[in-house]
């Protein structure tokens, strides 16, 4: 019989010591669209918690899947992994150069200790899916740039910041493979200028890496499920099992959870807690706190999506079903949740309890939220909210 894995350790970085500073962690402070999807020139600014607002054909659902496809990127995803239909990523009016090419330009923006530093990509995406440009700049310097020169090799010519005898060392990347990831498999860091390169990938990289995306759907929540590895899916279907694990590895932030749950679900709520019937699957209940419990099956579509994005808030990296940087203590990481129609299915009062939870989480600096809404009118006044309004 097989075992599933051992799940990570329900690991979430706490306030600092009393007295000390909290380390700068990296993350993602701006998203540009050059050209992508519906977008072009867009650059949206994204603070601890953004919400991209706007009518649906607005290009929110691109912004996030642009968002999700450079943190791919980032954690050393082949392109077709990243962008497994490219074409649609094309602006619909792009017309095909004389070898029939055509793409998209996107781009963020890393802060860290390193300072800002840019990255930017070209992405051919007919009639060969490939990288034909990346450029890295920190403070107006070059540090990476790419270009394709010859069409019929897999492969772009890369040049490197090294500041020293050399100004720059140039070589051969990959196509298909986001040449600011490999940096530090191809940087010694001898020179001054070499470590500036490391630094700059490596905080990009971070910033970048350990993103979960979200879309909660009430359908796959409401049965029972098998018991698995205690990760949070994306569409949360496996709800149900992953509270069994963090009510009993972390009471304290299941005590949040239940007063989360409390305050954005009808009747009371005493507690949140799975159960095994005898068939061995996993269902989530509500403990009313007389006696009777109730299936999660029996809430409304906005109270499921409502608890499994509280769930989401109130967990981490150890929890969540992404590849975090291994490699990086969690107190130096930062988890970004994409959210996409963030507002879907709930009722003023369920909006306003979970922006405030979200704002709470958020101010603590190791969870940013990028969530997805038709309409921000709701969130005015609430402090920490940066709003980004898209257009048709």
């Amino acid at each position: 019989m097989t075992h599933p894995p051992a799940p990570t350790p329900l690991v979430q970085p706490g306030p600092p010591a009393c007295g000390a500073e909290p380390p700068e962690r990296p993350r993602i402070t701006e998203l540009r669209l050059s050209a992508f999807a519906g977008h072009r020139r867009a650059a949206l600014p994204l603070g601890p918690l953004t919400l991209l607002a706007g009518p649906s054909g607005c290009g929110k659902s691109s912004a996030l899947r642009a968002y999700e496809a450079l943190a791919r990127l980032g954690g050393g995803a082949a392109l077709g992994e990243a962008f497994p239909d490219p074409v649609a990523c094309v602006p619909e009016r792009a017309r095909p150069d004389a070898q029939h090419r055509r793409g998209f330009r996107i781009g963020c923006t890393a802060d860290g200790p390193a300072g800002p530093v840019r990255l930017d990509v070209a992405v051919q995406a007919e009639p060969h899916l490939r990288i034909v440009g990346e450029r890295l700049t920190a403070d107006g310097l070059v540090l990476l740039e790419t270009a394709l020169r010859d069409p019929g090799k897999r492969a772009v010519q890369a040049a490197w910041h090294t500041a020293g005898p050399t100004p720059v060392t140039r070589g051969p990347l990959p196509d298909d493979r986001l040449g600011t990831a490999l940096l530090p498999l191809r940087v010694a860091g001898r020179t001054p200028g070499q470590r500036r390169v490391l630094a700059a990938a490596e905080q990009t990289v971070v910033a970048l890496r350990s993103v979960f995306a979200c879309d909660p759907d009430p359908g796959r929540m409401r049965g029972p499920v098998p018991a698995g590895s205690g990760r949070l899916l994306r569409d949360c279907g496996n709800l149900a099992d992953v509270l069994s694990r963090t009510r009993a590895e972390c009471g304290h932030r299941h005590t949040q959870l239940v007063a989360a749950v409390r305050a954005g679900c009808a009747g009371p709520v005493a507690d949140v807690l799975a159960e095994r019937p005898a068939d061995g699957a996993v269902r989530a209940v509500l403990d009313r706190g007389d006696g009777i419990r109730t299936e999660l099956g029996r809430l409304g579509e906005g109270e499921l999506r409502y608890v499994a994005l509280a769930l989401v808030l109130l967990t981490g990296p150890g929890v969540l079903d992404l590849d975090p940087a291994g490699e990086v203590p969690a107190a130096l990481q930062t988890l970004t949740v994409l959210a996409d129609g963030l507002d879907r299915g709930l009722d003023p009062g369920q909006r306003g309890e979970l922006l405030r939870l979200a704002a709470r989480i958020c101010e603590r600096g190791h969870i940013r939220l990028v969530g997805a809404v038709s309409d921000a009118s709701w969130a005015a006044g609430t402090d920490g909210v940066t709003v980004v309004h898209l257009k048709p």
